[in-house]
C-alpha cells in the first residue's frame, strides 16, 4: 500500500541526506561548558541572520518561547498575547504554571495585537492589574491561517511597547515563511521585535530544535532559564549540524509550499462553502471550514485518510492542510483532486438525506 501524502504539518518533514551526514560527521563536545563547537557555529549564524546580539539553541520552539517569556516577565505580571496564539492555545499554560504569567488577551482578525489594544492594556491602573511584562506576537499566525505580519505593522507596535519599556516578543517558528512570502530578509522582519524564537524542524527540514534569538544580556539570562527548564543539552552538535544546513539551506525551497498552499486552495474554492480563499492564502497553511456543508470536520479528517490523504483537525468545524517539502508538487495535485472529490460526494449524502 502506498504512503499516504502526510499535510498534517510541515512537522514531519524527515531530514535531508546532507543532513544525516552532516550528523553523522559533527564535530562535538559539552554545550552545557560551551563547548560544542557545531551549536556554536549555529548559534552564531542564527544571530547573524536575525540580527540580533545572540542567540540560544533550545530543543523545541515550545521551550523556546517558554525561555523567552519567562525571561522577559516574572511572576505576577501578564503578557499580552492573541486568543489565537500557539502560546496561548497549545504550549500547555506553561507561562502561567511555569512561570507565574497572565496571559492578558487580544482577538482580531489578523492575529497581531494592534497598537490600540496593546495601549488599552498598558494603560490600565497599576494598583488594580498585573503589570504587563511582555507582548508576544505571532509570525506567521498558526491559526489565523499561516497569516504574515508585515513589517510596518510589526513597527507599529513596537513603538507603543518601546514607549512603555516592555520587550516585544515574537514566535516566529515559521517567520522564514513570512519573509519568503513578503520577498525580504530575516532581519527586515526581526529588527522590530527584542527577542524571537524560530523553528528549524518545519519547512526548514531539521529533525529537531529551534533557536532563540536576542540581545547579549537577554540571551544570558535566558540561558538560566533554558538550564531551570531542562534544555540545556551535551553533544548536541549532533543535532545542531542539521540545523546549520536548514537555516543555510532550506529556506530558498520554501516558495514551493506556498505554491502547493494555493494549488490546493484554488481548488477547493471551488466550493464555496469551505471558506478555502486561494487569495488569502499566504504561506503554507490552508484551512478548510466544514460547517456549510453540515459535517463534522473529525468525520473528513478519518475520510481522507481512508483514502490516503492526512490533515489535521483543528476543531469541530475546522481542518487544517500544511504544505511541505515530503508532499511533491504531484502529491499535492493528487491531494486535492482526492479532496475535493470526496467534498463533493458529501454534499450528494447530504442532499440525499434533507428533509
Amino acid at each position: 500500500m502506498a504512503s499516504p501524502i502526510d499535510l498534517r504539518s510541515d512537522t514531519i518533514t524527515k531530514p535531508t541526506p546532507e543532513m544525516r551526514r552532516a550528523m553523522a560527521d559533527a564535530d562535538v563536545g559539552d554545550d552545557v561548558y560551551g563547548e560544542d563547537p557545531t551549536v556554536r557555529a549555529l548559534e552564531e549564524r542564527a544571530a547573524e541572520v536575525t540580527g540580533k546580539g545572540a542567540s540560544m539553541y533550545v530543543p523545541s520552539g515550545t521551550m523556546g518561547n517558554a525561555c523567552a517569556v519567562l525571561t522577559h516577565a516574572t511572576a505576577g505580571q501578564s503578557a499580552i498575547m492573541d486568543a489565537e496564539c500557539h502560546i496561548y492555545v497549545y504550549e500547555q499554560g506553561g507561562v502561567s504554571a511555569l512561570g507565574g504569567i497572565l496571559p492578558l488577551l487580544t482577538n482580531n482578525d489578523s492575529g497581531l495585537p494592534t497598537p490600540e489594544e496593546v495601549q488599552g492594556h498598558l494603560d490600565r491602573p497599576a494598583w488594580l492589574h498585573p503589570a504587563v511584562g511582555v507582548v508576544c506576537v505571532e509570525n506567521t499566525h498558526n491559526r489565523r491561517g499561516g497569516s504574515v505580519a508585515v513589517p510596518a505593522d510589526l513597527e507599529a507596535v513596537h513603538s507603543v511597547t518601546s514607549a512603555a519599556g516592555v520587550p516585544l516578543h515574537m514566535d516566529g517558528a515559521r517567520v522564514f515563511n513570512a519573509a519568503t512570502f513578503l520577498g525580504v530578509g530575516i532581519v527586515d522582519i526581526t529588527q522590530h521585535v527584542d527577542s524571537v524564537q524560530f523553528c528549524l524542524s518545519k519547512g526548514l527540514c531539521a529533525p529537531v530544535g529551534s533557536i532563540l534569538a536576542g540581545s547579549e544580556e537577554f540571551i544570558a539570562r535566558a540561558r538560566a532559564t533554558r538550564r531551570r527548564l531542562g534544555g540545556a543539552m551535551r553533544q548536541a552538535g549532533v543535532i545542531a549540524a542539521a540545523g546549520l544546513i536548514a537555516l543555510n539551506d532550506m529556506p530558498a525551497r520554501l516558495h514551493d509550499d506556498h505554491e502547493n498552499a494555493r494549488h490546493l486552495a484554488e481548488e477547493l474554492s471551488q466550493i464555496d462553502a469551505l471558506g478555502a480563499d486561494p487569495e488569502a492564502v499566504q504561506t503554507n497553511i490552508v484551512i478548510v471550514r466544514t460547517d456549510g456543508i453540515g459535517v463534522a470536520a473529525g468525520e473528513v479528517v478519518e475520510r481522507l485518510r481512508g483514502r490516503g490523504v492526512l490533515a489535521s483537525l483543528y476543531g469541530p468545524t475546522m481542518l487544517r492542510f500544511v504544505t511541505n517539502r515530503d508532499a511533491t508538487r504531484d502529491q499535492v495535485k493528487e491531494a486535492s483532486a482526492i479532496t475535493l472529490r470526496l467534498f463533493e460526494e458529501i454534499i450528494e449524502e447530504r442532499k440525499g438525506t434533507a428533509p
